[in-house]
């Protein structure tokens, strides 16, 4: 599992010297995460061997929501002050996120000619 662990992490790290020794607009873990896709179509064993291991982090995936909670239970009066203009930041854009992305699927069905289907 170590090993496993590791081959995980310097994917990561890969991805993270990538982006910013590229300057690439990405962040680090999604090149990352797109090298070990490569990697994983590639040599299907390998997706064999970090399976286990993957479906361990994936099973306590909860416990990384931890020091997100711990942060916001640590900056309450903060939260107290904006709390409304963040609820309106929150709620106005993910409404926009749904709304491009149906607009994104009907162009996409209507390029494909399925807007009918």
């Amino acid at each position: 599992m170590i090993l496993n662990l590791t081959v995980l992490l310097l994917f990561q790290l890969s991805g993270e010297v990538l982006a910013r020794a590229l300057a690439l607009p990405l962040p680090g873990p999604v090149i990352g995460m797109a090298l070990l896709l490569g990697l994983l179509l590639a040599r299907p064993a390998v997706a064999d061997r970090l399976r286990e291991t993957a479906s361990a982090l994936l099973a306590h995936l909860s416990l990384l929501f931890v020091p997100a909670g711990v942060g916001i239970v640590g900056h309450l009066g903060l939260l107290e002050q904006a709390g409304a203009a963040i609820l309106i930041a929150l709620a106005g854009s993910t409404v926009a996120a749904i709304a491009v992305g149906a607009a994104v699927f009907v162009g996409v069905a209507r390029l494909t000619g399925r807007a009918d289907d």
